[in-house]
Order: structure tokens, then C-alpha cells, then sequence
């Protein structure tokens, strides 16, 4: 049985902000090693074999637990799945700060990625409660917090890490946590269930969607590649800036993510975009904004001041990458966002586990030209998804007419 029936009233600003910093602190906490891979790698005897290794396992178990628990967000009430879920997140970050091994460290960060997925419960919760003509514009807000989190954990785990070492900085992140589980028990309502499919069905529906939706398709394959992109840098950022000619430490690599401010205090203008423009020309305009980063990122090497503005231009492209496929996948099946969400997600997650393997692995032999060679790669394969799906969906535009109708699922707007 399924309710298309709103969950609840339409939240207040002051709930969507709150559930907004919940996004931030919630998924802040797949990023909290990534300026202090040089360090916990050195701590454990190893070199970039362990940098890659921790950030790939990070993002894997990431969208394993998006796999897992995502599609749960239509099954049970979403407030206390993520109160559950934030709770054994603590225990994860806990467990980090304490592997004695570096076997141990790996299986925590496979868990700590496994139990990070509550801000993407909270987004299509409350995508549900807005209002259809602003929906793009409070998606933007609410990736505003989750882009907020992602800079700051890399700032402040920079700093901690660089004057009390990486693992105080993973039992200040298990505290920080309890503040997200009293924003959303607060400001999050209770929600009733979408459908009541057992779980094994409930798995089985994504395996559906994916195969009937071409606009699921679309979007999973756009932000596989492009995320991909944005972890090719993010995961080698700290081994390149230990190296000649800059030989800084983690507290420099972590004031990088300072830079991607403007990112993101433009997401709620890209959502606006996205309702304006459609997600398919916005997620366009994302892959030609990354492959102009990474032409700039070619230079840093010689001037840090190249790589700063690529980190830039970065950052707004993969931000609007996300909110626009977010916004539109979110139109799509008002019943079914959890899942939709959670196909989409766990494939933009394993392109963030492969851009963290692959720019590691790139970064250490080739250097800046080699990474930018294979974010560019990244731009253009996305450029050649959404040619291909617009294409696709032209073709059958014109084989089946359906007058008075404009369906999102064929169209990809």
C-alpha cells in the first residue's frame, strides 16, 4: 500500500536551516580524514597505498549504507532511522580514533561510511514538504548545509589534526554528532510510511526503477563520473601540497576547503536554475565548469593561485551537478523519492570511491598534469551521457506522441 499523501505540514525556514545544518554535521564526517591521510598513513607505517585505501573504503561503505538504509526512508519513520543511524555513526568515529591496526582502521572507515547516510533520509523528506515550485530552491538550501559540512569538516579536521593529532579529531567529530540527532528529533516530524514492501521487496523495487526510469539512468551515470572528479582531487589534495614545492601539513590542506565557500552559498541559486532551466542543461553546464577546473588545477604546480581557483570552479560544478539531478529525480515519483534517492546516491558515492582510488593512485606517478588529465576525462564523459539521453529522449518524443502530456521521466528536464 502506498500514500502519495503529504507526510506532514510544509516545514517553516527556521526547520528547513535546522534540518539544513543537519545535512552539514551529518555527512561531515565522511570527510574528516581526508586532510589527515598523510598523517595517519605515516602513523601506521604506510604510504599512499593506505591514503587511498582509507578514503576509497570511506566512500564504498558509503554507498553500501545507501544501498542498505536508504530505501528504509519509505518504509519507516525517518526521524528515528536517523537518530539510529547518527547514533552508530558515533561509534564508528569513536572506533577510528582507536584502531591500534591498520586492518582495524579500514573496517572502521567501512563503517563509519556505512552509518553516514542520514542527511540523504533528510532530503527527500523534506523535498516531500515542499512546495513543487520551490522544490529545486529547497533542495539548494538543504545541500548548502550538506556542501557546509563537507568544507569545515576538512578545515577543522585540518587544524585539529595538525596541533593535537588525526585521532583527537575523530573523537571531537563522535561529540560534534550528538547536535545533529537534537536538530532532527526537534525539527523533523514524524512521517508516515510511502509503501509496505517487506525489505527484501523494498531492495528489489531499486533494481525496477532503475530499469524503467531512463531519467534514474541518466543521472546515476552523470554523477558517478563527476563525483568521480571532484574525489580525484579531494582524495590526492593532501599528498600533492607534502610535496614539492610546497611541503605543507594537514592544517594548510585542510584551509583548502575554505575556498569552496562560494560553491557553497551558490547551491540555492543552482536550484532555482534547475527549476528554471531544467536539471539536464544544468547538469551540463557542471560538467564544462569541472573540466575547466581541472584545466586550472594542470597549473598548480607552479602557482598555488591556479589550484585555488580550480578548487573554486570545482565546487560549483559539483554542486550543481548533485541539486540539479536531486531536484529532478525528486519530481519524478513523489512515492518513491527515498528509493530514487538511494539509486542515485549509491551510484554517485562508488564514483566518489573510484575518483579517490584512481586520483590517489594518478596523483603519486603522475603529479597535477596527470590529475587534471583525469578530471577532464570525467567532464567529458558526463558532457556524453546527457548528449546521449537527450538524443534518446528525442527519438522517442517523436516514435510515441503523447499529446497534452510532458512527461519527466522521458523528457530529463
Amino acid at each position: 500500500m502506498q500514500s502519495n499523501s503529504p507526510d506532514h505540514a510544509p516545514l517553516g525556514d527556521r526547520s528547513v536551516l535546522a534540518l539544513s545544518a543537519t545535512c552539514g554535521f551529518a555527512v561531515a564526517s565522511l570527510y574528516y580524514s581526508q586532510p589527515l591521510l598523510p598523517a595517519i598513513a605515516a602513523s601506521f607505517g604506510s604510504g599512499s597505498f593506505a591514503q587511498g585505501a582509507i578514503a576509497m573504503l570511506t566512500q564504498f561503505g558509503y554507498a553500501c549504507g545507501l544501498l542498505l538504509f536508504g530505501p528504509l526512508g519509505d518504509r519507516l519513520d525517518r526521524r528515528a532511522l536517523i537518530a539510529c543511524l547518527l547514533t552508530a555513526n558515533i561509534a564508528a568515529l569513536v572506533s577510528c580514533a582507536l584502531a591500534t591496526h591498520l586492518a582495524l582502521l579500514l573496517a572502521a572507515n567501512t563503517m563509519l561510511g556505512l552509518t553516514a547516510v542520514s542527511a540523504q533520509i533528510v532530503i527527500p523528506a523534506v523535498s516531500g514538504l515542499a512546495d513543487p515550485a520551490r522544490r529545486g530552491q529547497t533542495v539548494g538550501r538543504l545541500m548548502g548545509g550538506l556542501f557546509a559540512g563537507t568544507l569545515l569538516a576538512r578545515t577543522v579536521s585540518g587544524l585539529l589534526g595538525a596541533h593535537f593529532g588525526w585521532r583527537t579529531t575523530f573523537m571531537v567529530a563522535a561529540l560534534i554528532e550528538l547536535v545533529p540527532i537534537a536538530l532532527v528529533w526537534r525539527h523533523l516530524p514524524r512521517t508516515a510510511a510511502n509503501t509496505r514492501l517487506p525489505y527484501p521487496r523494498l531492495l528489489a523495487s531499486l533494481g525496477k526503477l532503475l530499469r524503467e526510469q531512463p531519467l534514474l539512468r541518466e543521472a546515476c551515470l552523470t554523477g558517478f563520473v563527476l563525483y568521480a572528479a571532484f574525489n580525484l582531487l579531494w582524495g590526492s589534495l593532501a599528498l600533492l601540497l607534502a610535496r614539492a614545492p610546497y611541503h605543507w601539513g594537514s592544517d594548510v590542506a585542510g584551509l583548502f576547503g575554505l575556498v569552496g565557500l562560494v560553491g557553497m552559498l551558490a547551491s540555492p541559486t543552482t536550484g532555482r536554475l534547475a527549476d528554471r532551466w531544467g536539471g539536464r542543461r544544468v547538469v551540463a553546464l557542471a560538467a564544462v565548469s569541472i573540466m575547466a577546473a581541472f584545466a586550472l588545477v594542470a597549473g598548480a604546480g607552479r602557482w598555488v593561485g591556479w589550484l585555488a581557483a580550480g578548487i573554486v570552479v570545482l565546487d560549483l560544478g559539483s554542486r550543481a551537478n548533485l541539486v540539479a539531478n536531486q531536484t529532478r529525480l525528486y519530481a519524478l515519483l513523489p512515492e518513491a523519492r527515498g528509493r530514487l534517492n538511494t539509486v542515485f546516491m549509491t551510484s554517485y558515492f562508488l564514483g566518489g570511491a573510484v575518483g579517490s582510488a584512481i586520483g590517489t593512485a594518478v596523483a603519486a606517478r603522475y603529479g597535477w598534469s596527470g590529475l587534471s588529465a583525469a578530471g577532464l576525462l570525467c567532464g567529458a564523459l558526463a558532457l556524453g551521457v546527457t548528449a546521449r539521453f537527450r538524443t534518446a529522449g528525442r527519438t522517442q518524443a517523436f516514435a510515441l506522441p503523447r499529446p497534452g502530456s510532458t512527461s519527466s521521466a522521458s523528457s530529463g528536464k
